[in-house]
């Protein structure tokens, strides 16, 4: 294993050996590489990070095999393949003599390369050149290879928009830590972000909401002749452009149109796609109220449901796919299937007339009924099909679908043993877009999914055929991601914990060893001025009532060691102030608690505030 402080690779290798001493970069730096059109992005993206940070003179040698002991780094491509390195592994050698990395295809130079720039001090990450005594390379010799094909992201573009050169900063910021597919979430109630020739109204309509600021679900319902200006959507030429830049980073898009539910925008620029005849006076939703959970299942309050008995949205969904499948070459589409609402299709004379027509007894094979309709139109444009877990339900899902478990690893138990292939997405452990802390500090969403969370999941469970489990992904949504410095927030360190879950041996893998290497990557943020959450540090808060009734606080840490520090004063606590130990008794007329983690002297966590009243709610009754 690594020492974290001396090679804090994330994710870590398989195999790495670390030997004393280092190789300091000269002033001039030949690099030797293949001149193959598929590495040049990963060799231009090398040579100006080492001319325009480290103010290094390069010279390149392209081919040059006689020459190639003059360079101090290497690329070389295997005339033999290496079998265990397979398609995306790696070898890389540090020593006195230089930098070696070799690999049987460009994509494993291409990560190489990424472990390589880790490797490298910090300051390398900066955007300005920085004045250095000397640029070291620890000695190292490590042999890498993923544990899975599929390392994946999801970026949800429909609630929020993020735009082209936004989603380019985002595939530069996964390949770093070697994902190699981006699912572009492209359609929802929110927003439909692809342009669609066949349907100009999609994006001329369909793209656009009332821009809103606060918590998202709880917004006021948009005034009629509120303006509709926030939005915003993809050309073709912009998708062929991110398709073509993913590309030269070894990424793969898969594309999702979220169908039959999550549809309002389509709905509402097409309202004949619709069963209900007041979808005529609908509108691209903004962020206000229209399900309701309270149930324990979707209960739309308006119709947000493509028509499963009108053949015109079968016609609809056949240019569709037409034309996402010609601007994506990807192999997989995503259709969505999650959270379709079905109160309104219950009553509809048309869905009842078709569930007698073809036998259908449930809501829920009226949507199967759906989903093979659609697998049939997918798999005309010559692609796959992929779907959330609920296209499961209702039965007769055709083999060749993939199924992508999200709510937990149920339904990618169930897919797999039903012989599907999986990509496992368990929100409770890879839902990047819930809270990473307390309620009391985070931004508000439902539920939390701490770092610790993130680094238990293990995409193949007890039992399950691992020739079927794909790999993972991480899932970003965006309901409540106003920017993008948010939308960092809310990715780092958790992508980093599934990054390591997809790449990483999981005997490899250590929580303690993690957390090394993650405050090493806080300080490669800091240099390149992105942001992170360093929510691991906040205390985790449970509350509870003893034999005589009072109110008591437990507070403890993901991170060690770690002391928390509290008041209940108004005063702001620092390492002075008393340390939680045990059960806490809250004072009988206290009004608010506050707290703060210190590593030592040192202030790691940020100040906490919470009041009296909010602890008592916590309290189970």
């Amino acid at each position: 294993m690594a020492d974290a402080q001396q090679a804090p690779l994330i994710p870590i290798p398989v195999k790495a050996e670390y030997p004393q001493g280092f190789y300091t970069l000269p002033s001039r730096v030949v690099i030797a590489a293949p001149k193959i059109p598929n590495l040049q992005v990963a060799i231009k993206n090398l040579s100006n990070r080492l001319e325009n940070t480290a103010m290094r003179k390069i010279q390149m040698l392209w081919d040059a095999s006689s020459q190639a002991d003059l360079a101090q780094i290497r690329l070389v491509l295997n005339t033999q393949p290496q079998a265990n390195l397979g398609n995306e592994g790696y070898t890389l050698r540090v020593n006195a003599k230089g930098i070696v990395i070799t690999a049987n295809q460009p994509s494993g130079i291409f990560y190489g390369i990424q472990s390589l720039l880790q490797l490298m001090p910090k300051e390398i990450e900066a955007k300005q050149t920085v004045v250095k005594q000397a640029w070291k390379i620890p000695f190292a010799q490590i042999t890498d290879y993923p544990r899975f094909a599929w390392r994946g992201l999801m970026l949800d573009v429909a609630r929020h928009f993020f735009n082209k050169e936004q989603v380019k900063q985002f595939i530069d910021e996964m390949v770093a830590y070697k994902y190699n597919i981006l699912h572009f979430h492209l359609t929802d109630d929110e927003g439909w972000r692809v342009e669609i020739k066949s349907f100009p109204n999609l994006t001329k309509k369909g793209a656009w909401n009332v821009p809103k600021i606060g918590r998202f679900t709880e917004f006021s319902k948009p005034e009629p002749n509120e303006p509709r200006t926030q939005g915003g959507f993809f050309t073709k030429e912009d998708i062929q452009e991110i398709v073509a830049y993913a590309k030269d980073r070894f990424v793969n898009v898969m594309p999702e149109i979220d169908v039959p539910g999550h549809s309002m925008a389509a709905i509402a620029s097409y309202p004949e796609l619709s069963c209900t005849p007041e979808a005529v006076n609908y509108q691209v939703i903004s962020g206000e109220p229209f399900i309701d959970w309270s149930h324990g299942h979707a209960v739309a309050l308006q119709d947000n449901t493509l028509c499963p008995a009108n053949e015109k949205v079968y016609t609809f969904l056949d240019k569709v796919f037409a034309e996402v499948a010609e601007m994506f070459p990807f192999e997989y589409i995503h259709m969505g299937g999650d959270e379709c609402p079905k109160n309104y299709w219950e009553k509809n004379p048309q869905i009842l007339a078709l569930m007698q027509k073809e036998n259908l007894k449930t809501p829920q094979e009226v949507q199967a009924y759906f989903t093979r309709r659609l697998e049939k139109i997918i798999t005309s444009k010559g692609k796959k099909m992929m779907g959330w877990d609920e296209i499961l339900e209702g039965g007769g899902l055709p083999k060749n679908t993939a199924v992508m478990s999200w709510r937990g690893i149920a339904g990618g138990v169930q897919a797999a043993k039903d012989g599907h292939e999986v990509v496992m997405t368990p929100n409770n452990h890879v839902y990047v877009d819930l809270m990473q802390g307390d309620a009391a500090i985070e931004p508000p969403v439902y539920e939390t999914v701490r770092l610790k969370d993130s680094y238990a999941f293990n995409p193949v469970p007890e039992g399950v055929d691992a020739k079927l489990i794909k790999g993972g992904q991480a899932n970003l949504w965006s309901e409540q991601l106003f920017t993008y410095r948010h939308l960092q927030y809310m990715l780092f360190p958790r992508a980093w914990a599934v990054s390591e879950a997809l790449w990483s041996p999981q005997e490899n893998r250590n929580w303690d060893n993690f957390v090394g290497r993650v405050e090493h990557h806080f300080a490669r943020f800091d240099q390149a001025e992105r942001k992170y959450a360093p929510s691991m540090y906040d205390p985790i808060i449970q509350v509870g009532k003893n034999e005589q009734g009072q109110l008591w606080v437990e507070l403890s840490t993901e991170v060690n060691p770690l002391s928390v520090h509290y008041s209940f004063d108004y005063s702001y606590p620092d390492n002075f102030y008393p340390v939680a130990h045990g059960k806490i008794i809250v004072p009988k007329d206290a009004l608010l608690m506050r707290m703060i983690s210190y590593r030592g002297k040192e202030k790691v966590g940020r100040m906490m505030s919470i009041s009296i009243e909010d602890l008592k709610k916590r309290v189970k009754k």
